[in-house]
């Protein structure tokens, strides 16, 4: 009885984790297959999900337009550059945080939560003055910043979460064999919190890569992301659905690869010291 029960909820579960599965995953699908489609068969009523003239033109006129490897070479540099600046900064102060807790940290992990809550439209006009002063917009420095800035509280707060599932005692017995403070973040600390690196580096990747907001107030053509790439396709006549579509879908799908090849490590991560 028992058993027959538990197979039950496992198929439920299952069923479940299907449904929502396909239900995120089906707007991708239908951006992907509307790329492929005509302006008109892109609006049709009712729309059609595979009977149609699969055509190439889209992503053709799409390249001809903008300059795609220029902005994914962009989204690189800003995603990854961010992220490597984030993680430089938010080791030691997570290390800190983490071993050395003061009478505050509580309140100071808090407080850089908080400023996540905090609308970036409210920041927006100082932060576009502050950059416009100091020659930084339109350029990957200034957005590489930005986005440091947005996402290190995020980046603090995973690898806080990480550190503190490693027994002290360790790094103790690293400062009694005569480690300084270099050797016990690089030779012991980091090598048992590489899952839970990776999957924040992976994790802040994808926030920055996704970013739209700063990218579209604060570059223009030189430093213009993926992003902004895609928002080139709407203009005041309307949308043009399927060049829209095809834009999206170059633009998703190197993060989606990326995705689907680091899912393990970034699970892995995500779960890190979840169960002892």
């Amino acid at each position: 009885m028992a058993r027959a029960v538990s197979t039950r909820r496992k198929l439920v579960v299952t069923v479940v984790a299907w449904t929502v599965g396909l239900l995120i995953f089906f707007p991708i699908l239908w951006t992907a297959l509307t790329s492929f489609k005509t302006e008109a068969e892109a609006i049709a009523s009712p729309p059609s999900f595979l009977a149609f003239d699969w055509t190439l033109a889209n992503y053709a006129e799409v390249q001809s337009r903008s300059d795609y490897f220029r902005h994914f070479l962009n989204s690189v540099i800003i995603s990854v550059g961010s992220t490597l600046i984030g993680l430089l900064v938010a080791v030691p102060a997570a290390w800190s945080m983490a071993f050395v807790p003061g009478r505050r940290t509580k309140d100071v992990l808090m407080w850089m939560l908080s400023t996540k809550m905090l609308p970036p439209v409210g920041v927006l006009i100082p932060i576009y003055l502050l950059f416009r002063d100091a020659g930084l917009l339109d350029s990957r420095i200034g957005l590489v910043i930005v986005l440091t800035l947005i996402n290190l509280p995020i980046i603090v707060w995973m690898l806080f979460t990480y550190f503190r599932e490693i027994p002290a005692e360790i790094l103790e017995a690293a400062r009694m064999d005569g480690a300084d403070f270099k050797s016990e973040i690089l030779h012991v600390l980091l090598p048992m919190a590489v899952p839970g690196i990776a999957s924040t580096l992976l994790l802040n990747v994808i926030l920055a890569w996704n970013e739209a907001f700063w990218t579209l107030n604060l570059s223009a053509s030189q430093s213009a992301p993926l992003t902004a790439f895609i928002a080139g396709y709407s203009s005041p006549e309307g949308l043009f659905y399927a060049k829209l579509s095809a834009a999206s879908t170059m633009a998703v799908a190197p993060i989606l690869i990326l995705g689907w090849f680091s899912q393990k490590q970034l699970v892995r991560g995500l779960t890190f010291g979840a169960v002892k």
